[in-house]
């Protein structure tokens, strides 16, 4: 009898038919040949039932039924692609082994698990593992297939991961959805994505810009220039800076340190998945789902890089050579140039940088093959650039620079000047914008710190004095956080929310970070469908529906479901599960109590009376396509269906990420029928708009005490609302400045506080006026609603 492989992708088959049997014949769904049978999956055709199939009562949505929790998890197949499912049976009788060919990972490894659970096949089993599909990489894997119980823990993983994602996606929608009369999307991975979100808005809401000044004065000594700040405390008092620069201005200065020191910078490291979709972000403006498309284009279609989706920044051993004959295979290209001046002996075994077995588990990073790149659209060529390029600087020495610190003395007072003097670009020669960039200054956040970097020589006498020739006080501003944008938060995502910019401590996070480099892309885009984040340009901005999910599911106490570190640790228990270091029965009991604790929750949480999740008619216009497109519910169903269509996720509402924007019936039971009713009989739609920034800002001053129990703190205006005083200490209360289409100001505010709501107002609600007030739902958060 012939072995079956089942591949993930009719392209995979197509590419592994092609190199193990050649002369196989294309029966269309399948390929035959003489030893094999090669079939494929087209993603998930099978996935985890809905509740209805346990139940009928869970056909309505209805509180009273919660928590669901399977004693076993059931299987259905893909309505859509069932006749494959029944391709695959039919050959697996016809042979007496298999061979898993599906994506080398977590989710390829879920994909053949499914399959082989609900067709009951019980043929043994061999695991093809490869990072790429040229045809001597296929030949190679086949000539090192492995056991499939190797994988069994892997399988594990995935299940968990699925059944987890089930249990608080299914529950904690349901519950949410039911109580508040809005349909509210929870997801295990998406809703601390959306908390790192909303916490950046708010503390940059909360912000209050304070003015302070800097001196810098102009030194010469010979013919030799420079400028130096001066050293001591924040300076916020306009009078005393100018008394300093009137004070060295024109007078004679010494010396008082200088040090100067080699410095080199040695290349980046190779590209994993997350690395390379940042740095799309902010060099190509690609999403990081778009980022992820182009590259497994590259990857299935062309075979010109390996694996992407990998967390991966370095290679093994067995990888050294075929690095040298990627960069063979370069010659003759546009990277002709680069490929002359490369120095293998840069690329070796010994050079941890580049191979290190040990951080290499899966897939190792990114690189291109030794394939050349032919008929690429332009999309595609310019993630190949990066690729390409990060790649060949490692076959070149290190940039040397010279660090010059001085510590000028005029009269009492000193100037520290820091100059970055280029000697060799080294691998950055590769990079030919930084060429030709010789001669910038770089400043640290708080613009405290001036680093110039120049190509020209910069020779200074210790011994001898200097003059200052300049001196002036100037007026600088603290700013606020930036927002984010897809590539900064894909690096808050990867390090759980922590600020983390040492490649070391970022290295030893990748197993606590938020979702996979597989998965982050979709977890982003999911939250753009559901209408919780919009996107301004590049910049990411959470909506008022966004808003208010996270307000309600922590005014539930239910603090963990945003928690990004405790995600980190559950993502980190799945690798352990992965590895065999953990229990996957053990995982799922912890996560079965922590369902139903979400339910007891919200049981007993008070339903917003008819709250709005709408954003208010008055400011700007959001950008992005699926902001446009949510302004109606039949629209924003549209949207979160098209979203799931294009995932690897099953189509269910039993998914974590719920797979349609479905609006909640007028009582606490939803049922099936209304969840999947056309748009047009949703009742409640959400338009999404930016909130305008204002421009003038307001001096900081206590419009009145925090109402949160014990906080101590002061309310005062910041940017786009008003907010704690105490936000550093972790007070999480804030009332935005734009809400129901008017602008609240410091009275408004003080009655909200201090009474709990205000005089009657003209608002407006779902685009039409009405008078009416706003009242205090949430001492806790800041939440406001228009009392009915």
């Amino acid at each position: 009898m012939k072995t079956l492989i089942i591949a993930e992708k009719p392209d995979m088959g197509r590419n592994i038919a092609a190199a193990i049997e050649p002369r196989a014949k294309n029966m269309r769904s399948y390929i035959e040949g003489e030893q094999y049978i090669i079939t494929w999956a087209i993603g998930h055709l099978v996935g985890l039932a809905e509740p209805d199939l346990y139940d009928d009562r869970y056909k309505k949505w209805n509180i009273a039924h919660l928590p669901i929790i399977p004693s076993q998890f059931k299987l259905v197949a893909n309505k859509r692609t069932a006749d494959q499912l029944k391709v695959i049976k039919e050959l697996a009788g016809r042979c007496d082994a298999l061979v898993n060919a599906c994506d080398a990972g977590r989710e390829g490894q879920y994909i053949f698990s499914l399959i082989q659970r609900y067709l009951k096949l019980n043929q043994p089993v061999k695991r093809l593992w490869i990072s790429d599909l040229t045809a001597e990489t296929i030949r190679k894997g086949f000539a090192e297939l492995r056991p499939g119980q190797d994988y069994e823990n892997l399988t594990k993983a995935a299940s968990a991961r699925s059944e987890a994602d089930w249990l608080i996606g299914m529950n904690g929608t349901r519950a949410f959805t039911t109580k508040h009369n809005e349909l509210l999307s929870v997801g295990r991975v998406q809703t601390p994505v959306l908390a790192l979100i909303y916490d950046r808005e708010a503390e940059i809401a909360k912000f209050d810009s304070l003015k302070y000044f800097i001196v810098e004065a102009g030194f010469k000594q010979g013919n030799q220039s420079y400028k130096g700040l001066w050293q001591g405390d924040r300076l916020t008092d306009q009078a005393k800076a100018e008394q300093i620069a009137a004070d060295v201005k024109g007078k004679k200065g010494e010396v008082e340190q200088y040090d100067a020191k080699e410095v080199r910078e040695y290349p980046h490291r190779l590209y994993d998945l997350t690395l390379l979709q940042r740095e799309a972000n902010s060099k190509l403006n690609f999403s990081a789902k778009k980022t992820l498309d182009t590259a497994q284009s590259l990857y299935e279609k062309h075979k010109v890089i390996t694996y992407p989706r990998t967390n991966s920044n370095y290679v093994n051993e067995q990888n050294i050579p075929e690095m040298h004959k990627a960069l063979q295979a370069l010659q003759g290209t546009a990277y002709a140039q680069w490929v002359e001046g490369a120095n293998r002996s840069f690329v070796h075994a010994g050079n941890k940088s580049i191979c290190n077995p040990a951080k290499v588990e899966d897939h190792h990073a990114i690189l291109p093959t030794a394939k050349k790149a032919t008929s690429l659209s332009a999309d595609e060529q310019k993630l190949y650039d990066l690729i390409v390029k990060r790649f060949l600087s490692q076959y070149y020495p290190p940039a040397q620079y010279i660090s010059h610190v001085v510590l000028t003395k005029v009269e009492a007072h000193r100037f520290k000047t820091t100059i970055k003097q280029l000697v060799d670009l080294g691998w950055k020669h590769i990079y030919g914008d930084q060429a030709d960039n010789t001669s910038k200054r770089k400043k640290n956040a708080e613009e405290e710190e001036d680093v110039i970097e120049q190509s020209e020589s910069f020779e200074l006498d210790a011994n001898e004095p200097v003059h200052c020739r300049s001196a002036a006080a100037k007026e600088k501003e603290t700013k606020p956080p930036k927002s984010y944008t897809e590539g900064t938060l894909l690096k808050a995502m990867e390090s759980a929310g922590k600020q983390i910019e040492d490649d070391e401590a970022r290295e030893a996070m990748k197993d606590c970070g938020l979702g996979t480099p597989a998965t982050r892309a979709a977890t982003i885009e999911r939250l753009k469908q559901v209408g919780y984040i919009t996107m301004q340009g590049k910049k990411i901005t959470i909506t008022n529906k966004g808003k208010a999910a996270i307000e309600l599911i922590r005014g539930a106490g239910i603090d963990l479901l945003t928690s990004p570190e405790m995600t980190g640790i559950w993502e980190k228990r799945l690798n352990d599960i992965a590895r065999g270091q953990a229990s996957g029965e053990q995982f799922m009991e912890n996560v079965k109590k922590f369902a139903t604790m979400i339910v007891d929750k919200i049981r007993v949480q008070p339903a917003v009376a008819k709250f709005k999740f709408e954003q208010e008619p008055k400011g700007k216009k959001a950008t992005s396509a699926s902001a446009k497109k949510s302004r109606t519910s039949k629209t924003e169903a549209s949207d979160a269906a098209k979203a799931t269509a294009s995932s690897r996720k099953r189509k269910t509402a039993a998914t974590p990420e719920v797979t349609a924007e479905r609006t909640a019936s007028r009582s606490n039971t939803v049922s099936a029928k209304e969840v999947q009713a056309p748009a047009e009989q949703a009742a409640s739609p959400a338009v999404q708009v930016e909130v305008q920034a204002q421009p003038s800002r307001q001096p900081l001053k206590s419009i009145a005490a925090c109402p949160r129990q014990g906080c101590g703190g002061s309310i005062i205006m910041g940017k786009k609302g008003y907010g704690c005083s105490h936000f550093r200490q972790g007070c999480g209360f804030v009332i935005w400045r734009e809400a129901y289409g008017i602008e609240l100001n410091a009275q408004h505010i003080q009655a909200l506080v201090q009474r709990g709501t205000t005089e009657q107002l003209q608002l407006q609600q779902n685009g039409q006026p009405i008078q009416a007030q706003l009242v205090l739902v949430n001492r806790e958060t800041g939440q406001v609603a228009i009392e009915e």
